[in-house]
């Protein structure tokens, strides 16, 4: 079995070092065995397929690189709609997460968003900065990361990634961080995010090779225990 991590545009989204998910993700199927492909879409690039890719990622970037990609991607929007109602993996990364929704409000423009998710971002007056704990219900392990993100980010009846235990979440008051949607997670967590959540990297690339294979068992352990003591270590840090 192979896997295919398609990476979107990590010319201009990468500005949390999100290349450390793409390489967590292909290290983890590796250690069990299961090969990956990772494939980039750059602006350099023309043409665009979505058919044989099992894993989408889209990091964050500046308000201007958001821009110039949102203005790439709207002529795809279509395919990766189709893709996301197909149960399609897709992971979204702080400017990412934005893109996939209606529009992101700034002081003076407005950004059209994919319109993926029934979501909108405005701008805030002040920058959500710092360490965040989440608690969710889908893994034996809070989620931890950190934000810095200038949007507010609403998402209306969307399922959160998690409760905020701390930090500031999706709109500093809701009390709620991401959105899971069928196999997208989109979050602003980034740090990068899955190498400090292994069992949420492990969510994900289970959820790739089930839709894949639906026979599928499940992913055999690995020796997390260093991984593991680093997440609890941000955790227990962090306790209110």
């Amino acid at each position: 079995m192979k896997i295919k991590i398609l990476h979107l545009y990590p010319d201009l989204l990468n500005l949390y070092g999100d290349r450390g998910n793409i390489e967590c993700m292909r290290k983890r199927l590796m250690w069990r065995g299961i090969d990956a492909e990772v494939v980039t879409y750059t602006c350099e690039d023309s043409g665009f397929d979505l058919s044989d890719v099992d894993i989408v990622f889209i990091g964050g970037g500046s308000d201007r690189e958001q821009k110039i990609v949102c203005h790439r991607l709207l002529e795809h929007k279509n395919e990766i709609r189709n893709y996301v109602e197909d149960n399609g993996v897709l992971v979204a990364v702080c400017g990412g997460y934005q893109l996939l929704g209606k529009y992101y409000k700034l002081e003076n423009e407005t950004i059209e968003g994919l319109d993926i998710l029934n979501i909108y971002t405005e701008q805030g007056k002040k920058r959500l900065i710092g360490n965040i704990v989440l608690e969710n219900d889908f893994l034996n392990q809070k989620i931890v990361g950190f934000e810095n993100h200038g949007g507010r980010t609403y998402i209306g009846n969307h399922t959160p990634l998690g409760r905020v235990v701390y930090g500031y979440g999706n709109d500093e008051k809701s009390g709620v961080e991401g959105v899971v949607y069928k196999n997208v997670v989109a979050t602003y967590l980034h740090g990068p995010l899955l190498p400090k959540n292994p069992a949420l990297c492990d969510y994900i690339l289970t959820n790739a090779i089930k839709r894949k294979n639906p026979d599928f068992k499940g992913l055999g352990g690995l020796e997390d225990t260093l991984e593991d003591m680093a997440n609890q270590y941000i955790v227990n840090r962090f306790k209110k």
